[in-house]
C-alpha cells in the first residue's frame, strides 16, 4: 500500500532550526509542511483545529518542554524528537516517538526517520496475514508481537499489558495508540481498560466477555456492538443473550 502523504509541522524555539527543518519537509516528496511554531502552547491550539500526522519537536522549549507538549496532546500525532543533546535519548523512548533526531541533522539521517514514519502509516486491514506482527517497546527493547498470538490488551495506568498465549508484555504505551496499530476487525475495546482478540472469545454476558477462561469485565454500552462483531466471526455458538 502506497504511504500517504504526511501533514507535518515543525516545532522549536529557536527560527533558525525551524527553518532549516521546514526546508527539509517542504523538499520530501510524501511530506507537506503545513506550519511551524515556536513553542509548544501555540502548536497546541493550533492543532486543534488543523490536526497533523507528522510533528518535528525540540525538547528544550520555554514555556513547556517537547515532553510536556507530547504529554498535553489528547489525539497525539506520530513525534520526531529533535535536540542537541544525546543525554534525552533513554527518556524519548519511553514516550513511544517514531525517531530521535540530533542536530545539526543531516538529510539523510531525515529522510530515515521520515520512512519511519510513513512506514506506521500503513493501513493495519491492508496488511493482514497469518503471520502479521506488530512491534513495541518493552523493558528498553523492541518485542515482536504476533497479532494472532494475543489474547486480550489490559490497561494499567500509564501501561498496557499484551496477554498473549505464551506470555505477559508489559508496555508504555496508550490503549487508544496499540488499537490504531491492531486490525479492527479482529480486535475491540470491550471496556475502558480491556482490548479483546475476538478470534479468543468464548462467551459473553452483560457484564462480562470470557477469553480463554477469564473473565473480563463488558462495558454495558459494547453488549450489542460486540455481537454484531462476533456475528462476524467463524464461531457463532458461543454467542449468549
Amino acid at each position: 500500500m502506497e504511504p500517504r502523504i504526511l501533514k507535518t509541522i515543525v516545532i522549536d524555539d529557536s527560527k533558525l532550526q525551524r527553518t532549516a527543518i521546514a526546508e527539509l519537509v517542504r523538499k520530501h516528496q510524501k511530506l507537506e509542511f503545513t506550519a511551524d511554531y515556536k513553542n509548544g502552547i501555540e502548536a497546541r491550539i493550533a492543532m486543534k483545529e488543523h490536526p497533523v500526522d507528522l510533528v518535528f519537536l525540540d525538547i528544550e522549549m520555554p514555556i513547556i518542554s517537547g515532553f510536556d507538549f507530547i504529554e498535553s496532546l489528547e489525539e497525539r500525532p506520530q513525534i520526531i524528537l529533535v535536540t542537541g543533546k544525546a543525554d534525552y535519548a533513554m527518556q524519548a523512548f519511553d514516550y513511544d516517538v517514531t525517531d530521535y533526531l540530533l542536530k545539526p541533522i543531516t538529510a539523510e539521517r531525515f529522510g530515515t526517520s521520515v520512512k519511519k514514519a510513513l512506514a506506521n502509516c500503513t493501513d493495519p486491514e491492508s496488511e493482514i496475514t497469518d503471520d502479521q506482527y506488530i512491534i513495541v517497546n518493552s523493558k528498553l527493547k523492541k518485542v515482536k508481537v504476533s497479532v494472532n498470538s494475543i489474547r486480550w490488551i489490559e490497561g494499567l495506568g500509564d501501561y498496557i499489558k499484551i496477554v498473549t498465549e505464551k506470555e505477559n508484555i508489559l508496555v508504555l504505551m496508550t490503549m487508544k495508540a496499540l488499537m490504531e496499530d491492531l486490525p479492527k476487525r479482529k480486535f475491540m475495546r470491550i471496556h475502558k481498560s480491556y482490548i479483546v482478540n475476538l478470534e479468543k472469545v468464548q462467551n459473553f454476558s452483560g457484564a462480562e466477555v470470557e477469553v480463554s477462561g477469564h473473565r473480563l469485565p463488558l462495558s454495558r454500552h459494547k453488549k450489542t456492538v460486540l455481537e454484531e462483531a462476533l456475528l462476524n466471526t467463524p464461531d457463532e455458538s458461543r454467542l449468549k443473550k
